[in-house]
């Protein structure tokens, strides 16, 4: 198979859907690999590396498209991509379809073959090819919000870690998962106060015994989220149904209870959001305010840190990529975790939370893929 590498074209998304090391596991399994010029710029990976890694490299991200049967990626295709997609073509990227009702027509218009990283499951019932990313944003969103937190960045002006004779700053975290935790070890590693709020009891048992009650946990109800909020200097939100819109769960309303300078970190922007008031923002222009609270929504935030987010989204991707060049549609037959991926095939939506979310009708996968 002629697996295909653009660059990617998101505003400041420096990341790449193949390292050369992943090059040349490809190369090893008989596949030929087409990278556009410049796409491990970001990275430091030249287009030498990639040569070297048995990678072709091509001129043109029009050339990365029309040559290959497969097209890896980080980011969903933008619009000028999408229309280079074509029937009996594979896409294997993060899509978050739920919230992008354009890119989904865009996508079944195409006839191409879409599976996204982020609705590949694994035998725990985790979601292997999101985890490396929700690490990612979950650390950076505590960097995104104590920056946001200076007063030269409109926020309160608080110190998340406090200093002797002075209190901490509070962080209220909405969601327990991996976001959640990543977020919390970061927020108590640099002596801020925490809590995490969950509607999973067994999570809060797990949470509440890693951290040794070094952090505090909270069932979510609507009074536990405004007590939080209200009194947070910055709230991560963490919350995350597969393949689904996230729930709005804080208000407009509730901002003029909240602190005015305090922050939202919204990290679940690629499904639509969980705050009422978020919209996305790229990392030229991060933050905006609404009623004195600074929001932070940025909708790619493990593209800030590429060397490290690009190599984990790569040792993550690479297994389930080398079993659709491998076996073609045959993988997504034959692998039920893979084919959870699966979100448009030939002008059908194939995933459940995807079809509710944007009022399609659901294709069974098994069946358009034995059609």
């Amino acid at each position: 198979m002629r697996v295909g590498c653009p660059k990617e074209i998101k505003n400041n998304e420096y990341r790449v859907g193949l390292t050369p090391g992943a090059v040349r596991e490809y190369a090893a399994h008989g596949h030929e690999v087409l990278v556009e010029t410049g796409a491990g710029a970001g990275i430091g990976a030249d287009d030498n590396a990639y040569r070297v890694a048995g990678a072709t490299i091509a001129k043109t991200a029009e050339e990365v498209f029309a040559r290959s049967d497969m097209i890896v990626k980080v980011k969903e295709p933008q619009p000028n991509e999408w229309v280079q997609l074509r029937e009996g073509q594979i896409l294997y990227t993060y899509l978050h379809l739920a919230p992008d009702p354009e890119q989904t027509k865009g996508l079944l218009a195409s006839g191409v073959t879409a599976v996204a990283y982020e609705t590949v499951t694994d035998d725990r019932g985790g979601l292997p090819l999101l985890a490396p990313m929700s690490e990612v944003a979950g650390r950076l969103a505590i960097q995104a919000g104590a920056t946001a937190l200076q007063k030269a960045n409109g926020g309160r002006g608080v110190l998340l870690g406090g200093v002797p004779g002075v209190p901490a700053g509070k962080v209220a975290i909405i969601g327990g998962g991996v976001v959640g935790l990543n977020a919390a070890k970061m927020a108590v590693g640099i002596g801020a106060e925490v809590t995490i709020l969950d509607r999973s009891i067994p999570r809060l048992r797990q949470l509440d015994d890693i951290f040794n009650g070094r952090v505090r946990t909270r069932y979510s109800t609507v009074e536990a989220l405004e007590e939080e909020c209200f009194s947070a200097d910055a709230v991560i939100g963490a919350v995350l149904i597969p393949g689904a819109a996230a729930p709005k769960l804080v208000s407009r309303e509730m901002l003029s209870g909240m602190k005015k300078g305090s922050v939202l970190v919204d990290v679940a922007i690629d499904q639509g959001g969980c705050f009422e008031t978020s919209h996305p923002t790229t990392h030229a222009n991060p933050t905006y305010e609404v009623d004195g609270i600074i929001h932070y929504c940025v909708a790619n935030m493990p593209g800030a840190v590429p060397v490290t987010s690009a190599h984990a989204l790569n040792n993550a991707t690479l297994h389930y990529g080398l079993l659709l060049a491998d076996r073609g549609l045959k993988a997504l037959v034959d692998e039920p975790h893979l084919r959870n991926g699966l979100n448009v095939h030939k002008g059908r939506i194939t995933n459940r939370a995807v079809a509710e979310a944007l009022g399609y009708e659901m294709a069974e996968p098994k069946a358009v893929l034995a059609a």
